[in-house]
Order: C-alpha cells, then sequence, then structure tokens
C-alpha cells in the first residue's frame, strides 16, 4: 500500500474542539459586555428559561436569561423593547452561534418606553377596556374600604390621616410592592383577592384604592402591565387608580372607574365630609319640624273655622221638632173640619136611618184606613228625622276636639280656661292647663 501523507502542517480538530476553542476565545476576550438593543422573538418555554433576540439596524444577536437570574434582572423583558442588555458572551455550540448570557436588563430611554406604552394603550382601547359604559359609579358612603399599596411610607399614611378627618371607615390594607419586577403581579394578585371576600370575618370592600407615590416612567412602569389593566378592567368592586402625581398616567389610570390626581386627593373623592354630613342632617330636621308645627297650626286653624260654623245638634232637633208640632197642629185641624163635614152630613141624611148606617160603617172604615197611614206616614217622617240627627251627631264628634285628643295631641287653657291658640299669649310664668285624652294637668311656663 502507497501511505497518504497530509497535505500540509495544518492541525486536525474534531467539530467539538473546535467548537469549544471558539467558546473560550469568544468569552476570554469578552468576559462581560453591555450591549443595547431592540428585544424580540421572546420565548418563555416551560424550563422557566428566557429566549429573545437582540437586534438593531445592523444585527442580531441571540439573548438567553436562564430560570434562576429573571428575578433579578431589573426589567420584565418584552417584545420591541429597546434595552442595555449586560452580561457574559458566550457561543452555543450546538448551533453554531453566539449569544450574550443576559443577566441584567436596562431601559435605553424613556422614549422606547413610551412608544411601548402607546402601542399598548391603543391594543386596549381597540378592546374597549376604557370604554366609558363599563365605569361603575362610586358609593356614597363607603362602609369598608380596600387599599393596596405599599405598607411602608408616606402613601397609606396620608390616605389614613384623611379618611380620619373627613369620615371614619374601615380600611383594609392589601400590602404589595409598587416598584420592580413581579410588582404588577401581586397588585393584580391583591385585586383579585378582593373580590373574593368577605373572608374571615373581614367583610368585602365597597371600593378598592390602588396607590402609588410619584416617580419617573420606568418607577411606574409596574402599573402599565396588560396583565394588571385587564385585572383592573374585570374587578366587581369599583377601583380608583391614585398613582404619582397630577401629571402622571398609567394604563390602569384609564381602566379604573376614577383616577385621582393623588393618593390623598383618592381619599377625598370616596368618602364624603361627615361634618358636613351632620350640619345639613340638622338644617333638614329643622325644616322638617317647622313644617310639622305649621301643618298642626293650619290643621287647628281650619278645625276652629269648622268648629264655629257648626251647629249644637239640640237646634236641629228643636228644628224637626218644630216640624212635628206643625205636622200634628195640621193633622188636627184637618180631622176637625173633617169630622165637622161628616156631622152636618149626618144631619141631613138622620132620616134615612139604613142609610146612615151604611154611611157611617163606610166613614168608619175609611177613618180606619186613613189613621194607620197617617200614623205610618208619621213614624217614617220621624225615622228619617232621627236618621239624619244622629249623622249630624257623628259629624259633630268626628270634628270634636277631643278626636284630636284621643291621637295624641293635647289643647292648653289659660286660667279661665279658655283654649289658647298662638304662643303670643303665653308669657313666662304663665300657668296653663292641658288638657289630654284621659285627664288634666297643670302646668307653668317656663320660657318661651
Amino acid at each position: 500500500m502507497t501511505e497518504m501523507k497530509s497535505p500540509s502542517n495544518v492541525p486536525e480538530f474534531s467539530v467539538g474542539e473546535i467548537a469549544q476553542l471558539v467558546k473560550r476565545t469568544v468569552e476570554t476576550n469578552f468576559e462581560r459586555v453591555r450591549v443595547r438593543g431592540e428585544i424580540s422573538g421572546l420565548s418563555r418555554p416551560a424550563s422557566g428559561h428566557v429566549y429573545f433576540k437582540l437586534k438593531d439596524s445592523d444585527a442580531v444577536l441571540d439573548g438567553v436569561a436562564w430560570k434562576f437570574s429573571t428575578p433579578k434582572l431589573g426589567l420584565v423583558p418584552e417584545d420591541g423593547l429597546e434595552v442595555i442588555a449586560s452580561g457574559k458572551l458566550t457561543t452555543y455550540p450546538a448551533g453554531s452561534r453566539y449569544q450574550i448570557v443576559v443577566d441584567r436588563l436596562e431601559l435605553a430611554g424613556a422614549g422606547a418606553l413610551l412608544k411601548l406604552l402607546e402601542e399598548r394603550k391603543k391594543k386596549l382601547t381597540a378592546e374597549g377596556l376604557f370604554d366609558a359604559e363599563r365605569k361603575k359609579p362610586l358609593p356614597f358612603m363607603p362602609r369598608t374600604i380596600g387599599i393596596i399599596t405599599s405598607p411602608t411610607g408616606a402613601v397609606i399614611r396620608d390616605i389614613l390621616h384623611r379618611l380620619a378627618d373627613r369620615f371614619p371607615v374601615q380600611v383594609l390594607l392589601w400590602p404589595v410592592p409598587v416598584q420592580g419586577q413581579g410588582a404588577a403581579a401581586q397588585i393584580a394578585a391583591a385585586i383579585s383577592g378582593f373580590q373574593n371576600f368577605p373572608i374571615a370575618g373581614l367583610p368585602r370592600p365597597d371600593v378598592i384604592i390602588v396607590a402609588r407615590g410619584g416617580g419617573s416612567i420606568e418607577d411606574l412602569w409596574e402599573f402599565n402591565d396588560e396583565g394588571l389593566v385587564r385585572e383592573v378592567a374585570a374587578s366587581a368592586i369599583p377601583i380608583i387608580s391614585a398613582i404619582g402625581h397630577e401629571t402622571d398616567f398609567t394604563l390602569i389610570d384609564f381602566a379604573a372607574d376614577l383616577r385621582a390626581p393623588t393618593p390623598t386627593a383618592a381619599a377625598e373623592l370616596v368618602t364624603p365630609v361627615r361634618a358636613q354630613l351632620l350640619i345639613q342632617l340638622d338644617e333638614r330636621g329643622g325644616r322638617l319640624q317647622a313644617a310639622i308645627r305649621q301643618n298642626i297650626r293650619t290643621r287647628q286653624q281650619i278645625l276652629s273655622v269648622a268648629a264655629r260654623g257648626l251647629l249644637h245638634p239640640k237646634y236641629f232637633l228643636a228644628l224637626l221638632e218644630q216640624k212635628l208640632d206643625d205636622f200634628s197642629g195640621q193633622l188636627t185641624q184637618t180631622m176637625r173640619q173633617y169630622l165637622l163635614a161628616r156631622r152636618h152630613k149626618l144631619q141631613r141624611i138622620k132620616l134615612q136611618p139604613e142609610l146612615l148606617a151604611r154611611e157611617l160603617q163606610t166613614k168608619r172604615e175609611r177613618t180606619r184606613q186613613l189613621s194607620a197611614r197617617l200614623q205610618q206616614a208619621g213614624q217614617r217622617q220621624l225615622q228619617k228625622r232621627q236618621e239624619n240627627l244622629q249623622r249630624w251627631q257623628g259629624l259633630l264628634q268626628s270634628l270634636s276636639y277631643k278626636r284630636t285628643l284621643d291621637r295624641g295631641y293635647a289643647l292648653i287653657l289659660d286660667g279661665g280656661q279658655k283654649p289658647l291658640t298662638s304662643a303670643t299669649q303665653l308669657r313666662p310664668g304663665d300657668t296653663v292647663t292641658l288638657r289630654l285624652r284621659d285627664g288634666e294637668r297643670p302646668a307653668v311656663i317656663s320660657e318661651l
């Protein structure tokens, strides 16, 4: 056999050896780097690692954040976000490519965030999450207020102090971080948790306040999280967003039922002023009492006028008796005339005994019938007059001041037992009599 000779002195490497040489070379020369670019192709598989690409107008660089380092990145990676990635440059031998293992992410600038914020706002607006029809009215006087914020700092103290000044109510604090990676998820969990109340004797809040102090767009970025915005919009409990200062806006401001310019303003918007309510209650109570007193005086005047125009029942009875006397007199006179006429006729026919007997019998029968009819007519007339009298008596009793006393009122009499109808008739020290339903009691006027 002819021995094959090497064509040159170039050493021979396996694929794995070349991959490892390249890996060592890259890692040695680029021990730690900071790379600026836009995140794209973001992927979060079940392993918990995060894969993405960093790109600019000239090139693309693969990036990976291992599962154990993602909580410390300082920023949640999102597609379209321009960042500065810090980490170690290395290679991926199985794919013959180089990549950066990222352990820190920083925003490349506020402009990139504003662009992403505007795109997300347009998306959620198109879905109707910010529509005015979705807004729920706030309760006028909530009994329980749920507050989601940091348990330390000035925000919670300012809110509690303002509530105590205006209208003390029960407050349920759900402590959460309000900045940094993972804050949005915890705030969303708090909103969801309040929906499940009452729990362990704690009532369900009538309204929720999500609050945080002011800061930069980076500090407030967690409140632009899409998942948090959707949780706010889906809440069955009215939500007030009180994030930052008056000039600070986040996406949950648009999804909330009401935006407060500051956390302190949120406490003012959710509660009335207790002192003002008490003043209004006193004023309305005074007007109601005055109206009742005026109504009683008016009714008393109407009753007095009606009583003066109402005759005593004895006058009605006397009038009926007078009419009965008239009818009796007329009846007596008519009977006398009738008997006189019959007497004259009897004298004319006294020579005719049989005719006279028959005539007399006829007249007797006629007289008996007329007498019976007269008696019946008199009884009916008398009964009718009695019924009228009873109606007048019932009317008199219904208008009597004693009926008013039965309803709980009192009649004030002066020393001469005359009714008093005006406060101007009274002087301090006057002795009066209070006539009630079941008796009378003396009283002395102390002051007017």
